[in-house]
């Protein structure tokens, strides 16, 4: 007979759940290639059987497929992506412990949290610094998801739940190995990034030195494997770094990278995409210059000439990008960067209109329709002016106005920003 808490993770209720969240979060085929939208049919045709056999413990989940995700370094991160049936019946085991393990993970943790987010560990952050503990050590954990200790990550489970049946289901998911280019490996150590259950188990597992730096009073804030320590100066800062270091490394057998955690100010710091500066003598956020770098890149790969798409289609992958970016920096003060990027950003796309016009008799044609009388359409049109000098000049500014482009759809950066802006 199988235990109170398994039985709640197979409840009905709880498992429809949990297929609607799979659903809704979309995501790729695991190694079987069974597809999302296959999901309620296969629930449907062998639900039973394989709740029956995780009731007798004997389900096997299938391995996890591999994929790299190139990082900014040159190296790359391991994502792996579990079939998804298993993220269904990952998903259900999350929904059952998730609310008994926040009862009793730590207030200076932010990822993968209800009702918690980035931009309140930045706040957070924020005020620590402004009350006087600018020193930052700013930890790296070295494939922090890839080294998990399995044995240390169940014994930290069990203190909690105490539940042989979830924790030997928690264990198959751990061991279930990864398929990497055809080639099965074992899994002994690590809990693969991509799973429904691996922030939870993430959580788990740093909640101990969680404890370790309330212990000690020090003032933090962690988002999964990113944490910064404030303290009030140098000294404070790197004792700080080499003691907690050793703690990591002896108690959760857990690999710092030594060449990139350090000891600095908030202004020489990269913590979820975020760094400050000092205003009026107080810490303010920005965006570091590393996100705006890589927005602007994905900004610069949906406005390219050579991209054959209509102007309608363009726009709308744009906006979402736009929003969403904005969205996530919206307490930083960007109002002059936003003013600049809308600048850069309405060349190119008057630059792509222009394209698209190709011929004189086209770009003849669209000038008038915006505006400009026979004469200067037809000089402009056949203008031997480069495409940029065009774009960004009175020819195509005067005619696809800023005001053009809002009623085409385009999303103005510096409106959406004073829109959502707050801190």
């Amino acid at each position: 007979m199988t235990t109170k808490l398994m039985e709640e993770i197979l409840n009905k209720e709880n498992l429809e759940t949990a297929m609607k969240a799979v659903i809704a979060n979309k995501g790729s085929a695991g190694v079987d290639g069974m597809k999302i939208n296959e999901l309620p049919k296969f629930i449907e045709e062998h639900g039973e059987e394989i709740t029956d056999r995780i009731r007798m413990r004997k389900y096997k989940p299938l391995p996890v497929r591999r994929v790299q995700i190139p990082k900014p370094d040159g190296s790359k991160r391991n994502l792996g992506i579990p079939s998804v049936k298993d993220r269904w019946l990952q998903q259900a085991v999350y929904q059952v412990l998730n609310p008994m393990f926040e009862e009793v993970f730590s207030d200076s943790s932010y990822g993968f949290r209800p009702g918690r987010r980035c931009e309140d560990a930045i706040v957070k952050a924020l005020e620590f610094m402004n009350d006087g503990y600018d020193w930052l050590v700013d930890m790296d954990l070295s494939k922090f998801f890839d080294n998990v200790n399995q044995d240390i990550l169940m014994i930290l489970v069990h203190k909690v739940i105490k539940d042989p049946d979830t924790e030997s289901l928690i264990r198959r998911f751990l061991q279930s190995g990864v398929l990497v280019e055809g080639t099965f490996e074992e899994t002994r150590i690590g809990t693969p990034q991509g799973g429904n259950l691996s922030p939870l188990l993430a959580n788990i597992y740093l909640n101990e030195f969680d404890k370790e730096l309330e212990s000690r009073g020090l003032r933090f804030t962690r988002y999964a494997d990113d944490c910064v320590i404030y303290v009030k100066s140098e000294a404070a800062a790197n004792r700080v770094m080499k003691s907690v270091t050793r703690w990591l490394e002896e108690r959760l057998r857990v690999q710092v990278n030594v060449t990139k955690t350090k000891v600095c100010r908030p202004n020489d710091t990269k913590y979820l995409g975020f760094s400050f500066y000092k205003r009026n003598g107080k810490w303010r956020p920005k965006p570091h210059l590393k996100s705006v770098q890589k927005f602007k890149q994905k900004l610069h790969g949906y406005s390219k000439r050579s991209w054959s798409v209509s102007m309608d289609d363009r726009i709308f992958k744009l906006n979402p990008v736009i929003r969403g970016w904005i969205n996530y920096f919206r307490i930083c003060d960007m109002k002059t960067l936003m003013k600049d990027m809308d600048k850069w950003l309405r060349v190119r796309i008057r630059m792509c209109i222009w394209k698209q016009w190709k011929t004189s008799q086209r770009r003849e044609w669209g000038l008038r329709k915006l505006g400009m009388n026979v004469f200067w359409a037809h000089v402009n049109a056949n203008s031997r002016k480069g495409i940029m000098a065009i774009a960004s000049s009175g020819i195509m500014n005067n005619t696809v106005t800023n005001a053009v482009l809002k009623r085409k759809g385009l999303l103005s950066l510096a409106d959406h920003y004073q829109l959502v802006h707050s801190y």
